[in-house]
């Protein structure tokens, strides 16, 4: 890859299930005001200091209930004094964009805040309702919870994954969750409480769903020689990759991982990475449904192909460095996922992730998904400074 590009600080709010007290300006600022604390930023470039060239706001028309949502952002992210972009697909690619903006020698420093709140709409699945095709789809009433379902379906054929192992992932999750402070409302539960939870989408149950979620997340990149003199514990971005499925689902293979795969192969090509195995000590998956869990990990090459069940059962240690911030089951936007997830990731290279710290973790990887069934997939690697 070209000049290298830095995370140079993180910061979030927490995740709660309905933040009813707070706009979401106000979720914004609050994750602002903590990147000010870690880092200079400077929005005015009259003043001859350095400062942010580019600012990237993660947001969506339809989950803000007003359309060209960024436009109420422009203030907490200084665009008023500069350029301002917005990802309105999964947050992840904000740092794809900023790292791209960056290494085209356009940019120096960036400035990166999302923020959903899905609690405002009626029903989370009226919004994803409105991804699908307006003529064949949507009639037959189509949100990503019953995509999810479909793909459940095609991956439990392909290959035998059970309920009791389904149950141990959504287990595992909300116990890590339990160590991770921007997840105050996940309380644990047990595999017979999972099992026992109502149908939403057969075969994905209501405790395999992740929970309605409220938060916002930020960060700052900057290219290497601002980098280095803003913080002494800079994140470097390795490899990227991105890979889009077919839109409709007759065109596609729901099991068979393909558009993830790509953007795997090609994070890793950029990365410099041969066998992905062993090549982490974090990694931090969107698993929006307890199965995408093990299928994910599948095709992301860190377990066998089919054997996802396996792995979960083997309880071995590659799996204490997966999700320890309890993942998106434990709570996360849709939109921000996987920027949540690279947060997550960074923090635990800078040595900040506190009760849920990986010792020594020096190499991580972040995935961020969006569309139905996995339609969409974001790869990022990073490694600590």
């Amino acid at each position: 890859m070209a000049r290298r590009v830095g995370i140079c600080a993180v910061a979030q709010t927490t995740v709660e299930q309905d933040k009813w007290y707070e706009r979401f300006q106000g979720m914004a600022l609050e994750v602002l005001e903590k990147l000010r604390e870690q880092v200079p930023v400077e929005f005015s470039r009259h003043t001859g200091k350095p400062g942010i060239d580019m600012s990237l706001n993660i947001s969506d028309d339809v989950f803000d209930a007003r359309t060209i949502s960024d436009n109420g952002m422009t203030d907490v992210l200084g665009a008023h004094f500069g350029c301002e972009e917005k990802v309105a697909q999964e947050g992840i690619q904000a740092i794809y964009y900023g790292l791209a903006a960056i290494q085209s020698g356009h940019c120096d420093q960036v400035l990166i805040i999302g923020h959903c709140k899905e609690s405002q709409p009626k029903s989370r699945n009226m919004v994803t309702h409105m991804a699908f095709d307006p003529f064949f789809t949507r009639p037959v009433g189509l949100d990503f919870c019953a995509a999810a379902g479909l793909q459940a379906q095609s991956y439990a054929e392909k290959t035998g994954i059970t309920e009791e192992q389904l149950a141990k992932v959504v287990v595992r999750a909300r116990e890590n969750a339990t160590k991770n402070p921007y997840t105050p409302e996940t309380q644990p539960v047990t595999a017979e409480e999972v099992i026992q939870s109502k149908m939403l989408a057969d075969p994905v149950r209501e405790l395999h769903a992740y929970p309605v979620s409220d938060g916002a997340v930020g960060m700052v990149l900057a290219a290497e020689k601002v980098a280095k003199k803003m913080t002494d514990k800079p994140v470097w971005i390795t490899g990227v990759g991105n890979c889009m499925d077919s839109f409709f689902f007759g065109d596609r293979d729901l099991a068979s991982n393909f558009a993830l795969k790509k953007a795997a192969e090609w994070a890793y090509k950029r990365a410099g990475i041969t066998d992905p195995r062993g090549a982490f000590d974090v990694v931090e998956i969107s698993d929006q449904y307890a199965y995408q869990n093990p299928m994910w990990m599948e095709g992301l090459g860190l377990c066998d192909e089919g054997k996802g069940g396996a792995w979960i059962d083997s309880n071995g240690p590659d799996r204490d460095h997966v999700n320890p911030s309890g993942g998106m089951l434990a709570g996360s936007p849709l939109i921000l996922g996987g920027l949540f997830r690279a947060a997550e990731a960074a923090l635990q290279l800078r040595g900040d992730a506190g009760d849920h710290q990986i010792e020594g973790a020096k190499k991580a990887m972040a995935h961020g998904v969006m569309g139905p069934a996995g339609q969409f997939h974001s790869v990022v690697t990073l490694e600590r400074g």
